[in-house]
């Protein structure tokens, strides 16, 4: 999962997600969930974000609005788990370990 780029968009902070599912599985929910961190290292937003459906072996783009935030205003994004994910079969629980996070942007994307 890759932090592709971060752009204004009318006083918000829109972030765009590059996601390559290898798994050679689809996911139809892939719920993440992201904590924004300032310059200074304080939190400055927690967002729930929806990442799928991801079809198996399919590179995709999610975008989506941090509100009232700025892109200057962050220092570093967070993934703090995976809340829920689920395949063909179901629930699953184990998402968190198969998802590798890197960044594009000045601003780091950890977990």
């Amino acid at each position: 999962m890759e932090l592709n780029k971060l752009a204004p968009h009318e006083g918000d902070c829109q972030v765009y997600l590059v996601l390559e599912n290898g798994t050679g599985e689809a996911f139809k929910s892939l719920k993440l969930d992201l904590v924004m961190f300032d310059t200074q290292g304080i939190v400055a937003r927690r967002l729930a974000v929806e990442a799928g459906p991801l079809p198996a072996g399919k590179t995709s783009l999610k975008a989506f609005d941090i509100n009232d935030l700025s892109c200057n205003s962050l220092g570093r994004i967070l993934l703090n788990d995976v809340m829920s994910c689920e395949d063909a079969a179901g629930a699953r629980k184990d998402c968190l370990t198969f998802v590798s996070t890197s960044a594009r942007t000045k601003v780091p994307f950890v977990k």
